[in-house]
């Protein structure tokens, strides 16, 4: 009989108490005798040391747990904005996740990004409304906001008794209490019966309607994406964290994976352990993978052979010899593995979804400089762990540069880099990440054919695309002038060739078009049109002349209408494009776009001025043209194509 197997995603704006009940769920599971503490440094999920230190989850982190006969593998995400790519890769493989809202704080930057996102991926997603006991708990006035802003139809599992003070607890659905509670079943029967006609009917009859019916509707229609169940409780003191486990199991179908199916899995994950080295961690979708066997890898094109499979207990890793369908390990052994790989020939969609693009650089120096190749190697083995970091080594000039998504994630880094290599380093300020794209259409034309043996000749078309279209490519020309095989490599190239255009940054949002070109029956070989293609490509480059492009931000702003002179003056400095205000009363909001480059400090401005009463949300939203003078343009960095002789020479290892 197949087992039944549920992958949870636990996700939330820093916090708001997801590990806090993760710990709790673990604890209730039987996984562990005692919940950790965030704040003492003792939670399970929390594994680095510098997650203990610091109390934040930098790593996504997964614990299993059995209940009732589901077995649930939880997986801890990181709350802060910085890490946000780790929540990227996991979405994926997430059967279900629960938000989890802070009742104190609500609605927060980060949440509705979570939201947005879960909702486009069509992950199934139950709401956890936590910190009921605080003071200032606002559990009604989030739902309504939930209604209202992001259009969703909450079916209450929770009702509230004594909020906002140490005694409070919660009233579940199932409870006789409940039932007395008019206006929560109310809402409950409005929002079932706005998509069934029966329930609609008996409502406006005033007729009776049994609780455990409403509840198989919300559930299938919680499965048509149509409801979303909402459920409250506090973390730190055990309140509605059984009853969220309850309802998970109840909401969510348990998908059923066939492990006598043909072979396929997905890398999702890439860590180091001290002990093991590099563990890569898969979903397996189908079929089953045991010790010492031997796996296609699609992107690869070769079987590759797994020396041992593990999977991650509470505090250790076990062996284990055959991991199952739909479960989630950890292969040793496979170091030439890749975060987003496809094991076994069934084409599947492994493409990452990221929740927000990093448009910051910085360059990380060793302190002893006899030690820059030691730093290069970790930047390239976290690079490996995180590819958005997309670590570049430009050995002219010395630099080793890294994407960020922010400023912690650069304390972070150092201090990683300190902790696993032994290597004192430092991270510069980071700038922004300005983009360019061609002006106008051109032509670019190379002829690589000295000296001998080589030959490839090419002239390529580019033009202008739509802003955020990114790169198409094809090709006009015949396999009877350039061999297929050459052609591959052009395309192949293409991507590498524009990664620093004439303004010294990557090209997007163009079509390039190879219209001429020819090989050699003898002289042609793949690596010479490997080599042609950057010089063909800048060649066009500089014929069109590029225009720049600065990373903008979506903003919305709420706050009193006493300070909406001063912030629409501050947003016409920064350069920001805004939409006429709308008003609720004395409040107003204010949407719009802004450039990252003159808004990066900008929350703590506006904190400032409206006594941190204002809330502020920004996503990135694609880039837009900028001036050469707004924007920054910076020298070419290692050996330019448009330097066709020292290009050439660099490339046959003559130059380095």
């Amino acid at each position: 009989m197949p087992k039944k197997i549920i992958n949870i995603g636990i996700l939330a704006h820093v916090d708001a108490g997801k590990t806090t009940i993760t710990e709790q769920l673990l604890y209730l599971g039987g996984a562990i005798k005692e919940a950790g503490n965030v704040d003492k440094g003792s939670a399970t999920t929390d594994q680095l040391d510098i997650e203990k230190q610091r109390g934040i989850s930098i790593k996504t982190a997964t614990a299993t747990l059995q209940w009732d006969d589901v077995q649930i593998n939880i997986i801890d995400t990181p709350g802060h904005h910085d890490f946000i790519s780790e929540i990227d890769r996991v979405l994926q493989i997430l059967d279900c996740a629960v938000l989890v809202i802070s009742s104190v704080e609500g609605l927060q930057s980060h949440t509705y990004l979570l939201w947005e996102t879960l909702k486009r991926l069509k992950v199934p997603t139950l709401l956890f409304i936590n910190k009921i006991d605080r003071p200032g708990s606002q559990f009604d006035p989030i739902i309504q906001t939930l209604s209202k802003e992001l259009n969703i139809h909450c079916f209450s599992l929770s009702s509230i008794k004594d909020e906002a003070e140490n005694i409070a607890s919660i009233i579940d659905f199932f409870e006789k209490n409940f039932s007395s509670i008019s206006s929560r079943i109310e809402r409950n029967i409005e929002a079932v019966a706005e998509y069934d006609e029966t329930i609609l009917e008996k409502y406006l009859e005033g007729e009776y309607i049994d609780p455990e019916i409403l509840y198989k509707k919300a559930v299938e229609l919680f499965n048509n994406n149509q409801l979303t169940p909402i459920m409250a409780g506090s973390a730190k003191n055990e309140i509605g964290i059984r009853n969220l486990m309850n309802h998970i199991i109840k909401f969510i179908k348990p998908k059923t994976y066939s492990s006598e199916d043909v072979l396929s899995a997905i890398v999702y994950k890439i860590e180091h352990d001290k002990k093991h080295g590099r563990l890569i961690r898969i979903k397996l979708l189908s079929g089953k993978i045991k010790n010492k066997e031997s796996v296609y890898c699609q992107r690869l094109e070769k079987e590759i052979k797994i020396a041992q499979i593990k999977k991650r207990a509470v505090n250790k890793i076990l062996d284990i010899e055959t991991l199952e369908a739909g479960d989630i390990g950890i292969l040793l052994g496979v170091s030439e593995l890749r975060i987003g790989d496809i094991l076994g020939k069934k084409e599947l969609n492994s493409a990452v979804t990221k929740l927000q693009e990093a448009v910051l650089s910085t360059q990380v120096k060793a302190i002893n400089e006899s030690q820059i190749a030691l730093l290069a190697e970790a930047l390239q083995e976290l690079s490996i762990e995180d590819p958005d970091l997309e670590f570049k080594w430009y050995k002219n000039e010395n630099e080793l540069q890294l994407k960020l998504h922010g400023p912690i994630q650069k304390e972070i880094l150092q201090e990683l880099i300190k902790e696993r290599y032994d290597v004192d380093c430092i991270f510069e300020e980071p700038t922004i990440i300005y983009k360019e794209t061609p002006l106008k259409k051109a032509e670019g034309f190379v002829r690589y054919w000295m000296p001998k043996p080589c030959w490839a000749i090419m002239k390529f078309e580019i033009e202008p695309g739509e802003r955020g279209s990114g790169i198409i490519y094809e090709s006009k020309v015949g396999v009877n002038d350039i061999h297929q095989k050459y052609q591959n490599e052009v395309a192949n190239t293409i991507p590498k060739a524009l990664e620093q255009g004439i303004k010294g940054w990557q090209v997007t949002d163009l079509k390039i078009t190879l219209i001429e070109g020819e090989d050699h029956t003898v002289h042609s070989n793949p690596g010479d049109f490997v080599l042609a293609t950057p010089m063909g490509i800048m060649n066009a480059l500089q014929n069109s002349g590029t225009q720049l492009l600065e990373p903008m931000l979506n903003f919305e702003i709420k706050a009193h209408e006493s300070i909406l002179g001063n912030i629409n003056s501050d947003l016409l400095k920064m350069r920001a494009e805004i939409s006429p205000p709308l008003f609720d009363s004395d409040i107003f909001t204010l949407k719009g776009r802004v450039p990252v480059s003159t808004s990066l400090d900008y929350s703590i401005r506006l904190n400032s001025i409206s006594s941190g009463k204002a809330k502020y949300r920004v996503h990135f939203d694609g880039y837009r043209n900028c001036s050469d003078q707004e924007g920054n343009i910076r020298p070419f960095r290692g050996v330019s194509p448009l330097d066709e002789s020292l290009w050439i020479l660099h490339n046959r290892g003559a130059y380095k």
